[in-house]
């Protein structure tokens, strides 16, 4: 009978990245590899992409740290989903749960915990989110990709692993990237992700200076779904909602990258040497999570951060050409960066627990 093991995570792209990392390893070693995700998250979608993995939807239930009509009756949810991950785990019995979070990962833990499966947890950011704060206690490790996140977990659960950088990335090429823009090789390339969302803030920032940015740069905008504009159309601008078997080349091609400071992608950008202004999400967004990478980053030297509280037109042409100015220092400060093997170490481990 194959080895199975279950994978989880959704919400978001980033919420899902590192299972796609990992999940091509498992398949190619002869596991039974499942996938337990809402019914109709992103997350059904890009696993859809990868062959030989079971897909399993289950109820989901947004967790709120805000006042909403919808938190009265999203715990139903919660619970109708811990019973169907409880009904799939115990009908699978994976060796193994691996869980990267979101709001649809704490069923799958908590149905893990009830079957008695160990399971493994992933934590991006520095801090963790109140998805997985909820289901550290149910788990049998936590891997954190900052070493600062480990003053957050019980010490016998915590493993430092770091980032896990998916491999199609270091294949991207930048010949092919440009002739997807229609780029020449002669003018750098700005790539702006604003997250699989998109950013209303750094569209507007972006297209209110795109003249004065098109004189430097040719310009890769990621603009989230519903946010193209047909009528800003500039031979040095290339808009899309959102890529995926295209992003490797982009990257490749791109001299300098403007992100949100989400864990995922900018561990990638790291990895990929590339100089990055970070522009996080702020506090009347999110839990500040994003502002504790960003500054963790730029602690480092190896990123710069321009706060969305400050961002206009006019600040955000300046933090991108001073970006473009530093970039040398930004790739020295990333080379002095300790190398690590995260991906193979992350593996090692789920198959060691899978055992124990």
């Amino acid at each position: 009978m194959k080895r199975a093991i279950v994978f989880t995570g959704g919400g978001t792209a980033g919420h899902v990245t590192v299972n796609l990392a990992l999940m091509p390893s498992f398949v190619r070693d002869g596991w039974d590899v499942h996938y337990i995700g809402s019914e109709r998250g992103i997350e059904r979608e890009l696993v859809a992409a990868v062959p030989q993995v079971t897909y399993h939807g289950i109820a989901t239930g947004k967790l709120r740290r805000y006042m909403d009509w919808n938190n009265a009756k999203d715990p139903f949810r919660v619970m109708k989903g811990v019973w169907q991950a409880y009904r799939l785990l115990a009908a699978i019995r994976p060796r193994i749960v691996f869980s990267k979070g979101g709001f649809v990962s704490v069923p799958v833990v908590a149905g893990a915990w009830l079957n008695r499966i160990p399971s493994v947890i992933h934590e991006s950011d520095l801090t963790p989110g109140l998805a997985n704060k909820l289901s550290i206690p149910m788990a049998t490790k936590v891997c954190t990709t900052f070493p600062e996140t480990a003053h957050h977990v019980p010490t016998s659960k915590a493993v430092h692993i770091g980032a896990v950088v998916r491999e199609e990335l270091f294949r991207g090429e930048a010949v092919r990237g440009l002739a997807l823009c229609d780029f020449v090789r002669s003018k750098p390339v700005l790539l702006v992700m604003g997250g699989s969302l998109g950013s209303q803030r750094i569209n507007r920032a972006i297209r209110e200076q795109l003249e004065a940015l098109t004189e430097t740069f040719q310009i890769v905008h990621l603009c989230g779904k519903g946010n193209v504009d047909p009528a800003l159309t500039s031979r040095a601008y290339r808009q899309f909602e959102y890529v995926t078997d295209e992003l490797p080349d982009l990257l490749a091609a791109a001299d300098v990258v403007v992100s949100r400071a989400g864990s995922n992608s900018i561990f990638e950008f790291l990895a990929l040497k590339k100089p990055m202004l970070l522009i996080p999400l702020p506090l009347s967004q999110s839990r500040g999570d994003q502002i504790a990478n960003a500054e963790s980053f730029r602690a480092r030297g190896v990123a710069d951060v321009l706060p969305e509280e400050t961002l206009t037109g006019e600040t955000f042409l300046r933090a991108v050409s001073e970006l473009y100015a530093n970039r040398a220092a930004y790739v020295e400060a990333m080379e002095r960066e300790p190398k690590r093997e995260p991906l193979r170490q992350l593996v090692e481990l789920l198959e060691a627990t899978s055992r124990s």
